[in-house]
């Protein structure tokens, strides 16, 4: 067999040597086992095209994550420059509402129960991960009603300044990440019913269980800044 320093054989894989100037597999020891499988390993193996697959869409909810960051930064920017006349008259602008509450409580939970539905069809338990998965579409479609609801609550609209544009175009962004997460979560629950269609791994839950976690995340963000300041 030719030798080769880039590359040794191990198994049946080949594990692609490391060749960064920062050696992240020393720091990579340190980190949380939920962060370790999203980060490659001494380059990756060959065979692990799953594990790749996951560096990959992690990268990409990193892109999206400046697209929020950006819309975040200008609203900031805009709050502050015009802080004296942000609302215009007769206009109470986002309230906090029992609704807004009850919606961002079962958004965030719902974090909790798709990565138990992802852990269960890790361990093979196929029913566990419908009725959890179908769980996790039905409160991603309450919270959109709900958004739904509130927005015809609300006394403003996309056309009233400031206030009506930013957040509309903040809340309406992120409630289509919800819409394509929920989608995402139909099309893994559909093919849960494929005969052996996870056998041989399942990428395709790890991705939408990331997503759905990002998509909460940035909530957290965006709860705080439009209702709590």
């Amino acid at each position: 067999m030719t030798k080769n320093k880039n590359y040794q054989s191990i198994n049946r894989g080949v594990i692609h040597i490391d060749e960064s100037p920062i050696a992240l597999e020393k720091y990579r020891k340190y980190l949380p086992l939920w962060l370790k499988r999203y980060l490659p390993i001494r380059g990756g193996l060959s065979q692990d095209h799953h594990g790749k697959a996951i560096f990959g869409f992690t990268v990409f909810l990193l892109s999206e994550s400046i697209v929020f960051l950006s819309l975040i930064f200008t609203y900031l920017g805009l709050r502050l420059i015009h802080s004296g006349n942000w609302l215009p008259r007769g206009i109470s602008g986002p309230q906090l509402y029992t609704l807004v509450v009850i919606n961002t409580v079962v958004l965030l939970s719902s974090s909790f129960v798709i990565q138990s539905a992802e852990n269960s069809l890790r361990h093979g338990e196929l029913k566990k991960f419908r009725l959890l998965l179908f769980m996790t579409i039905s409160m991603g479609i309450f919270f959109l009603i709900g958004q739904g609801t509130e927005w015809n609550k609300l006394d403003f609209r996309l056309s009233t300044g400031l206030v009506g544009s930013t957040f509309y175009l903040l809340t309406g962004f992120h409630g289509l990440h919800v819409l394509i997460g929920v989608i995402l979560q139909v099309i893994m629950l559909s093919r849960s019913f494929i005969p052996g269609n996870y056998d041989k791994g399942h990428f395709g839950v790890s991705a939408t269980t990331l997503f759905w976690h990002f998509v909460d995340i940035v909530w957290v963000f965006l709860f705080s800044l439009l209702y709590l300041w």
